[in-house]
C-alpha cells in the first residue's frame, strides 16, 4: 500500500498497488527564508495514476521539479526504485510542463531532435509517436503554427519519444478548450495503461476524478493527504481538504 506521514501523523494508504516506485524522505526546498516544500514523506507506486492538487503556492510544481531531478532540494531524499536521484534515472524519466518550449522547427523534426538526443533516429518511430497523438497529418508543420492544443499533444509526444518509466505532467491542459483537454487525457490514459508511471499536477477537480487513482494534497508546502481518490473526493480527512473541495479559500 502506499505509505507516508503527514507531520506528527500517518494518513490513510491509498488502495492501489503496493509495488512503490517513488519516494520522497523528508524533503525540503527553502528559499527566501522559508521551506515551499516542507519535510515532505511520501511513496508513489507504479501502478497508479497519481494526481497532484492544492491551492495555488502549495509546492505542487516544485515537488514536481525535485522528484525529477530538475532542482536539488535543501534536505531530504528522492529515491526511485530504492536509489537517490542521479542522472541516469531522470533519463528514463520525462515532463510536460503547462507552457511547452518547442524547437523552431516542423513538428516532426521535434521530435527527431529528441531521438537523435538519445541515440535513436528512427524516422519509423517519429510517424509512430505522430500517429500517437494524432498530429502524422502536421508532420511537415512548423511547430509554432500549431494550436494549443496541438503544441500539447507534440510535447506529449516528444516526452514519449524518450520512452519514458515515469511522466511528470504540471497541468498540461491549462487554458485549453474541453476538445483539447478531453485529446489529452485519453493519451494520458492511454500512455498509463501500458505501464508509465504518471504523476499529473491539476487545479480542476473535473479532471481529477476523471484520472486519478490516488490523489496527493497539498497545503503550504506540506503533505496533508495521501489517499485513494474515490476516498479523497468522498470523506477528505482534512479541513483543509475539505474547503479546497468545496470552493472554499484554503485559509489553514
Amino acid at each position: 500500500m502506499l505509505e507516508l506521514a503527514v507531520s506528527s501523523r500517518q494518513a490513510a494508504p491509498a488502495a492501489v498497488s503496493s509495488d512503490i516506485v517513488g519516494e520522497t524522505r523528508n524533503l525540503v526546498y527553502a528559499a527566501g527564508g522559508r521551506n515551499l516544500v516542507d519535510n515532505i514523506d511520501l511513496r508513489v507506486s507504479s501502478g497508479s495514476l497519481t494526481v497532484v492538487m492544492g491551492p495555488n503556492g502549495a509546492g505542487k510544481s516544485l515537488l514536481l521539479r525535485l522528484m525529477h531531478g530538475l532542482i536539488a532540494p535543501s534536505g531530504g531524499q528522492v529515491l526511485w526504485g530504492g536509489r537517490s536521484m542521479a542522472e541516469e534515472i531522470r533519463l528514463r524519466q520525462a515532463m510536460v510542463f503547462q507552457r511547452s518550449v518547442l524547437l523552431r522547427r516542423s513538428v516532426a523534426a521535434n521530435i527527431r531532435f529528441v531521438l537523435k538526443l538519445r541515440g535513436k533516429p528512427a524516422p519509423a518511430r517519429v510517424d509512430e509517436l505522430l500517429h500517437e497523438v494524432g498530429l502524422a497529418e502536421r508532420a511537415g508543420q512548423p511547430a509554432r503554427l500549431l494550436s494549443g492544443g496541438e503544441q500539447q499533444r507534440l510535447a506529449l509526444a516528444r516526452a514519449l519519444a524518450v520512452e519514458p518509466q515515469v511522466m511528470f505532467m504540471d497541468e498540461p491542459t491549462v487554458s485549453l478548450d474541453p476538445s483539447a483537454i478531453a485529446s489529452i487525457e485519453s493519451i494520458v490514459r492511454r500512455v498509463h495503461e501500458r505501464g508509465v508511471k504518471i504523476i499529473f499536477v491539476t487545479h480542476d477537480l473535473g479532471q481529477a476524478r476523471r484520472l486519478a487513482d490516488d490523489v496527493v494534497f497539498l497545503n503550504r508546502g506540506r503533505l496533508v493527504e495521501h489517499t485513494a481518490a474515490d476516498r479523497f473526493f468522498a470523506d477528505p480527512e482534512s479541513r483543509a481538504a475539505r474547503d479546497y473541495l468545496a470552493g472554499r479559500l484554503v485559509l489553514d
